[in-house]
This record gives structure tokens, C-alpha cells and sequence, in this order.
């Protein structure tokens, strides 16, 4: 009996166990269901208070210029008026100034007539002199209508079917942007965000990419990248710092940006590239990320390594060339299990690397593969993966990509050196267990300038 109750017991913790996992399950979709909903009702809030907005400032500046053109229409018409009557408020002050002397005339001309026979003579004398003074049959010229402005407006009515037409093409609406984030991957102080197209009838001719910090206490997005690329790597990121990504696009032959993606979360745990301070000939930036080979120890080809080995198998370094030098067989640039202060090249054992002449080199002897020459706008790329990694000693740990190489064997790196458009790959056997690797530079001229990330 006792067994069977024990039977139940289990059963019984087993249901309770089923059941409070099938609880919290539930609970996580009710969570995701609301966050889809705040979604929806968010966005559509925001949507209903863009249209309001866009269409009120429309109208107002619709009516600013309506009411511009009215103005300066009207001003036409003023000044066509002003220019017009002036010659005719000439003609007819010259008119009514021949009306006065003519009835001037008449008045003395009535008044020589009645006067008596002694002045009879000299007034009628006088009369006659004046009125050929006049000159009577001198009138002056009144336009005719046809030659004077008649002022008239001319409207074109298809003017309000245009602007209808534009009008009822002019915004849209849509439940998804055209472009969404795919992926979000950390890097070394930075992410790298890839993005597609989710709208097959939109065409894109560029794409926009902003991030800003999350938290109540973030800044506001500012642009990563615009370009027709689909990824980017947003470097100077802290560590275990959340950020905020989103993305939009801009048509073919659109000057207007298409709406944002929706925003996603992502950070990075891995610590950034940095170059080591203090190496004689080599002047670092302020993120110790960008190093330029300046004029001191001309007579040496110094090494200069990474601040500690930051670069883990499975990731992918990248040195850009910013500015370039004269070149030299010792030039090179790579990894490496150690560094070596002593040495003046990378081209030695226990490191892979390309010279500027690209040139590949692996523990320090020269391949037959060639890449292309290092110069300025180049990206050089290391990849690396384990081909045949043995079983790490007992009691230790793997993960993060990190290699776990027991002591006294020998295990292969497959490794990948991209430069322009060309690519080697090639086995490295290491002889010892390393977890990490350095990166490396050496320049025998000044004038180089790194980036690495």
C-alpha cells in the first residue's frame, strides 16, 4: 500500500511540477501578447498623431501660400491701375484747366458785349486778343477705351483638379515597415546589425541605420550608417551596455524616408580591440582602436601587439588601412599566440600574417598563395575555426568560442585571410594550449595607419 501511495505522491509532484511549468508558460504568452498589443495601439496612436500633424502643417502652409500669391496678384492688379490712370488724371486736369479759361472767355466776351460805346472798342479789342491767345481750336487727345488697360484676372481651374490628384496620392499606410533587423551579433566593443527586406513591391535605393542607448536615461538615435549595404558594425559600444537599433529605407527615386523599424535590444560582453600603449614608432588614437607608425625608430621595424589576446576563435578580425607608407618585406599584419617584444616582424613562428605586398606567411615560412597588395581603403579579415579539437582535460570547461587545446598536442586552426576580393584558407597547427590570441602589426615605414575592430 505504502508503495502505491508513494506511486501517487510522485505522480501528484509531477502534475503540480507539469502544471506550474504549463502556468508559467502561459503567463510568458499572456506577457507576449500584451507586449504585441502595446505594440499595435502604440504604434497606431503614433501613426494617427503623424497624419494629424503632417496634414495641419499642410494646410496652414497651403494656406500661407494661397494667401502669398493672393497678395502679390493683388499688387499687380494695383500696380497696373497706378500706372494707368496717372496719364489720364493728366489729360483731364488739362481738360478742366480749358474748361476754366473757356468759361473765363465767355464771361468777358458776354461782358464786352454789353458794355457801352465808349469802352465798346478797347474791351472787344481786348476779348479778341486773349481768345487768340488760347488758341480755341487746340483740343487736347482722349484715348480711346480700346487703347487703355481693362484689368482682368485669369484663373486656371485645373488647378484645384491637380491638387486634388496629388491629394488623394499624397501619404500611406502600412501595418509593417518595408525593412526589418534580422540579427544582432556582438563584436568586440561593438554590434554588428544585419537587416532585410520584408516588402517585395519596394524597391530600396539606400538604407538608414540608428542606435542609442536604452534606459530611461538614454540619449536620443543617432545614424550608424546610411548606404545600400545590408549589415553594419556599430563600434564604441560599452560592454554589457543595452542598445536600441532600428532601421528604414529609402525608395528608388524617393527623397523621403520609409517608417522605422521595429527597435531591437542588443549589447555586447566582449571587450573591445585595443592596440598597447607605450610601443616605440607607433602613436595611438584615444580608443586605442586606430595606431599610426610615426617617424621614431626609423632604423627598426618594431612590433606592435594588441593591449592582451582579445581575439577568440570563431570571431572575425578585421585591420583596415586608413593611410599607407613605403613599403617593405618586413611589413605585415596578423596573429599570434604571444608577444614577443625582441621580435621586428610578425613573420615569425608561432603567428600568421600578410605582408603589405600580400604576401601570406605561416610561422614565419612564406606561402605560394598571394593576396592582394595592402594599400589605402584595404580590409584585411582573419577568420578562424578548431578542425580537430581533442577532448579538454578533466575538469575543464569550454565555451565562448574560446579554444581548449590540452598540453602536448598538436590541433589544427582552420584559418580564413580575406583581402579585397580574394581569400586564402589554410590549416595552422598550434603545439600548445592557448585560450586566446594576439593581434599584431609591424611597420618598417612611417606613414601607416591601422584600424582595427
Amino acid at each position: 500500500m505504502s508503495v502505491e501511495v508513494d506511486l501517487l505522491l510522485q505522480e501528484a509532484k509531477e502534475s503540480i511540477e507539469a502544471a506550474q511549468n504549463y502556468r508559467s508558460e502561459l503567463q510568458q504568452r499572456l506577457n507576449g501578447l500584451n507586449q504585441a498589443r502595446k505594440q499595435v495601439r502604440g504604434s497606431a496612436g503614433q501613426a494617427r498623431e503623424a497624419l494629424r500633424r503632417h496634414f495641419m502643417e499642410l494646410q496652414a502652409a497651403a494656406g500661407r501660400l494661397l494667401a502669398e500669391r493672393l497678395d502679390a496678384l493683388l499688387a499687380e492688379v494695383d500696380a497696373i491701375e497706378a500706372d494707368s490712370i496717372k496719364p489720364l488724371d493728366d489729360c483731364q486736369s488739362l481738360i478742366e484747366h480749358g474748361v476754366g479759361q473757356a468759361d473765363e472767355l465767355l464771361r468777358e466776351g458776354e461782358a464786352a458785349l454789353r458794355c457801352g460805346l465808349g469802352e465798346k472798342e478797347d474791351k472787344l479789342g481786348s476779348f479778341t486778343k486773349k481768345a487768340m491767345h488760347i488758341q480755341l481750336d487746340s483740343l487736347p487727345e482722349v484715348p480711346a477705351l480700346v487703347d487703355v488697360p481693362s484689368v482682368s484676372a485669369q484663373l486656371d481651374d485645373s488647378l484645384l483638379g491637380l491638387l486634388r490628384e496629388r491629394v488623394s496620392h499624397h501619404g500611406s499606410v502600412s501595418s509593417h515597415p518595408p525593412v526589418q533587423i534580422e540579427e544582432l551579433q556582438e563584436r568586440p566593443g561593438g554590434v554588428l546589425v544585419r537587416w532585410c527586406k520584408v516588402d517585395e513591391d519596394f524597391t530600396p535605393a539606400d538604407y538608414r541605420l540608428q542606435y542609442r542607448r536604452s534606459g530611461s536615461g538614454g540619449s536620443q538615435y543617432e545614424d550608424a550608417y546610411i548606404g545600400r549595404e545590408c549589415e553594419f558594425l556599430v563600434l564604441h559600444l560599452d560592454p554589457h551596455t543595452e542598445h536600441q537599433f532600428r532601421v528604414c529605407a529609402r525608395g528608388e527615386g524617393r527623397t523621403e524616408w520609409s517608417p522605422w523599424s521595429v527597435p531591437q535590444a542588443g549589447y555586447t560582453t566582449l571587450t573591445p580591440h585595443e592596440w598597447r600603449p607605450g610601443t616605440e614608432g607607433y602613436i595611438l588614437s584615444s580608443r586605442r582602436n586606430i595606431a599610426l607608425r610615426n617617424d621614431a625608430c626609423q632604423a627598426r621595424c618594431p612590433v606592435l601587439y594588441s593591449n592582451s589576446p582579445t581575439y577568440f576563435c570563431g570571431q572575425t578580425l578585421t585591420f583596415k588601412i586608413s593611410a599607407a607608407g613605403p613599403l617593405d618585406r618586413r611589413d605585415s599584419l596578423g596573429v599570434c599566440i604571444d608577444s614577443e617584444q625582441q621580435e621586428e616582424s610578425l613573420q615569425r613562428d608561432r603567428a600568421v600574417c600578410i605582408s603589405t605586398s600580400g604576401a601570406v606567411f605561416v610561422n614565419g615560412k612564406e606561402m605560394t598563395n598571394q593576396l592582394p597588395a595592402v594599400s589605402v581603403g584595404s580590409s584585411v579579415t582573419f577568420d578562424m575555426e578548431v578542425v580537430n579539437l581533442l577532448p579538454a582535460p578533466s575538469g575543464g570547461g569550454g565555451g565562448g568560442g574560446r579554444l581548449q587545446l590540452s598540453d602536448g598536442c598538436s590541433f589544427k586552426l582552420r584559418v580564413t585571410i580575406g583581402s579585397g576580393n580574394r581569400e586564402v584558407v589554410f590549416d595552422w597547427l598550434v603545439e600548445q594550449a592557448v585560450d586566446c590570441l594576439y593581434f599584431g602589426c609591424s611597420f618598417a615605414h612611417s606613414g601607416w595607419k591601422v584600424l582595427v575592430f
